[in-house]
């Protein structure tokens, strides 16, 4: 059977489906986590992970509504959306990151975040495989791309995890602002690749 049968197509969006249901229910979750801890701790990690999940539900969005419709018109603006989305993150990551640095701004310590974050990652790795495949079995590069939107949450979490113990076990405060940098860094290229065309 390939991906060009009706009954394997189906089971392909469904299945594209469910991945992105699962993301849209863990990012809202994740989102009302992350605000207690991000305000509890005073992070700037934990703040800007928070974000990401908003710009995540955002792209799952994006996803769900282009998989409902047809047409390469359509896909151009799902993943024009996306990029827009990962460009207003790097931005404030950026500025945000940046401003606590300078500024020399201790977070305190977060139990809740580093559970979360080390939970999270596991999580969104495994949903970002899932879509790559998916993704590559239907040709489909909105939701390819929106894979890797999943993975770069994952490295996200891994980089605020590492922050975050850090932080709480070595006193190193400035962990938590630089964790912030690592998703500039894969956010900057991902609209990079998303406006080139490199997708």
């Amino acid at each position: 059977m390939t991906v060009s049968d009706p009954t394997t197509h189906k089971a392909l969006l469904r299945r594209g489906f469910a991945l992105e249901s699962a993301t849209l229910g863990w990012n809202v979750v994740g989102i009302i986590i992350l605000a207690i801890a991000a305000i509890n701790a005073r992070s700037v990690a934990l703040a800007g992970f928070g974000l990401d999940s908003l710009i995540e539900i955002g792209a799952s969005t994006v996803v769900v509504w282009e998989l409902s419709g047809t047409g390469e018109e359509r896909q151009h603006r799902a993943l024009k959306l996306i990029g827009y989305g990962f460009a207003l993150l790097a931005i404030y990551l950026l500025v945000q990151s940046t401003l606590v640095l300078v500024s020399g701004f201790r977070p305190h310590h977060s139990l809740l975040g580093i559970g979360w974050t080390a939970v999270t990652a596991a999580v969104m790795f495994a949903l970002a495989a899932g879509k790559a495949r998916t993704g590559a079995a239907l040709d489909n590069p909105v939701l390819k791309t929106e894979g890797r939107v999943t993975l770069i949450d994952g490295l996200l979490a891994a980089a605020v995890l590492l922050g975050l113990a850090l932080n709480a076990t070595l006193g190193w405060w400035w962990a938590d602002p630089a964790a912030g940098y690592v998703l500039v860094y894969y956010a900057i290229r991902e609209v990079r690749e998303i406006f080139t065309g490199d997708h």
